[in-house]
């Protein structure tokens, strides 16, 4: 399956703790940048949000954060406390498996990522479980409705539907969030009076 080309002026910046994600050979083309996921003590925690600030401040454009892991705890955690100027820079969030069964438990990674309960300032998707029966999924559903994306359901196989069904929605997810940035810059140039 060929890799999916984003527009140039998307950049991508990946919060993982592992370079090699699964997902990164879905995306070609727009520049990128790693963040690897550590958060085992307050200074590392805080490394990582300055990080985050260093990565999304640095993007030539756009920025689509794409979180795995316990680093969608993390990104849900820097986004909600983070200065407006930093995340008004975000087109928007995939989170790949936000809880993984072998992990931290979710009770601890929302309180070591504690904030306010509020949606996410940015458009999101959680790409979780399709179990619908498994206690996971419906884990997986109440956090993606208290960070305010919306869900898309993919079977753990090794058949390769359920990746052309994430690359279907992935498309169709950028698509909204280019349209988005074209309408909010025609907005803007509308309110703009011209000099006299």
């Amino acid at each position: 399956m060929p890799a999916l080309s984003l527009p140039a002026n998307l950049s991508l910046v990946e919060i993982s703790g592992a370079a090699g994600a699964p997902w990164r050979h879905l995306f070609a083309g727009p520049s990128r940048e790693h963040i690897p996921y550590r958060a085992g003590t307050q200074s590392e925690r805080n490394l990582l949000a300055a990080k985050l600030d260093a990565a999304v401040t640095r993007a030539d454009g756009a920025v689509l954060l794409i979180a795995e892991g316990a680093s969608c705890f993390a990104t849900a955690w820097w986004a909600r406390l983070s200065p407006a100027s930093y995340v008004s820079r975000v087109a928007g969030a995939l989170f790949f498996e936000p809880i993984d069964e072998q992990g931290e438990s979710v009770e601890t990674l929302l309180d070591t990522f504690a904030s306010p309960r509020t949606p996410l300032p940015f458009p999101s998707i959680v790409l979780g479980s399709e179990d619908r029966r498994s206690m996971l999924a419906a884990r997986v559903r109440a956090l993606a409705d208290n960070w305010g994306s919306g869900l898309v359901a993919t079977a753990r196989s090794s058949d390769a539907r359920p990746m052309r069904r994430t690359r279907g929605v992935i498309e169709r997810f950028t698509a909204g969030v280019v349209a988005r940035e074209v309408r909010t810059a025609t907005t803007l140039m509308g309110r703009v009076r011209p000099i006299r």
